[in-house]
């Protein structure tokens, strides 16, 4: 009851359980609560799980991430960064834009590309998962200050809250770019 209702105190599941016929004190629904490992109601989180938060939001959420590509060039070799943006739910996968210097306009202009009204890949989207990565600084900037999109950002090193996104990648690296050598963006 105390993690399905993390707000309720020890006061408030001892009521509910004297409506369900259980006669028991607060004191010893804190007890039972601490043999549990379930903290007082203001040190539980009140923020919704993770998976909750995915269930809730399944049909709207997008995930963003870099990458890296070395690249032969004629001034020797260069690392490229490639965006990669995906639908989760279906599992739409859409190269944002690849460039040897992601700096801030350049990272702007893609997130102004991603949310066009018309044909923007992220209109349809409520959210954005992001990692702490600086080169998103602007991108949340644009993305939360000129649409409805919210830029959700995971803690860090934490690739399992990214799993599809990150899966795809470790796909790409291994299936396609660490077996290709490129001569040019």
């Amino acid at each position: 009851m105390a993690r399905e209702n993390p707000s309720w105190g020890y006061d408030r599941i001892q009521g509910a359980l004297a409506n369900l016929g259980h006669e028991i004190s607060d004191q010893t629904v804190g007890n039972i609560l601490r043999a549990h490992g379930v903290e007082p109601a203001p040190g539980r989180k009140r923020q919704p799980s993770w998976k909750t938060f995915l269930k809730a939001h399944w049909d709207s959420i997008a995930a963003a991430a870099f990458t890296t590509i070395e690249v032969w060039t004629r001034s020797g070799l260069v690392t490229f960064y490639l965006l990669v943006v995906m639908h989760l739910k279906i599992r739409r996968v859409k190269n944002a834009g690849v460039t040897a210097n992601p700096d801030g306009p350049w990272v702007r202009q893609i997130g102004r590309n991603l949310t066009e009204w018309e044909d923007g890949f992220l209109r349809d989207a409520s959210y954005v998962i992001l990692d702490r990565d600086r080169k998103f600084l602007p991108f949340r900037g644009y993305i939360e200050d000129n649409t409805d999109i919210a830029a959700v950002v995971l803690p860090p090193r934490s690739p399992n809250l990214n799993a599809y996104l990150e899966r795809f990648m470790r796909s790409l690296k291994s299936e396609c770019l660490d077996r290709m050598i490129f001569f040019g963006q």
